[in-house]
């Protein structure tokens, strides 16, 4: 009869292997190709939901909507490629469509009004949610999540 601790019945832990460099390339690829597409569609949404009242009165979903869908895209880009940098690409291009749109159009109309708060409610909160994501990117230690 043999005698057997508890440690013996413990699953030993498993490390998954790496993929090939090829597919992890591919993949960081895609991760960050999806989160600029995801970003481009996130200040498309916003730009539409600028004027949308209710009873009259600007409601704001559009600066709401900045805020969760920028930390989420920061969230996605990092969690997707495991890098730090694949936050950066989505932030430039919904910051430079967001600037694009606050400009006159061809014909000389505005997206973003100036007198329309939700705008600049919206072009502040997304600026933030990316500024969130970029310092908690930047200053987690190296080999933690930061997320």
């Amino acid at each position: 009869m043999s005698v057997s601790s508890p440690a013996d019945h413990l699953p030993t832990p498993t490390v998954p292997p790496e993929p090939p460099r090829g597919r992890g390339r591919l993949l960081t690829a895609a991760g960050v190709i999806l989160a600029m597409l995801m970003a481009v569609l996130s200040a498309v949404l916003e730009l539409l939901l600028i004027s949308v009242r209710v009873g009259g009165v600007l409601i704001g979903v559009s600066a709401v909507i900045a805020l969760v869908a920028n930390l989420f895209i920061g969230w996605f880009a990092y969690q997707s490629t495991r890098h730090k940098w694949a936050a950066g690409p989505p932030a430039i291009l919904w910051v430079a469509l967001v600037l694009i749109a606050a400009g006159r159009t061809t014909e000389g109309d505005y997206l973003i009004a100036s007198d329309n708060w939700v705008g600049w409610a919206m072009i502040g909160l997304g600026s933030l949610a990316w500024t969130i994501v970029g310092i908690r990117l930047v200053s987690s230690p190296p080999g933690k999540t930061p997320f």
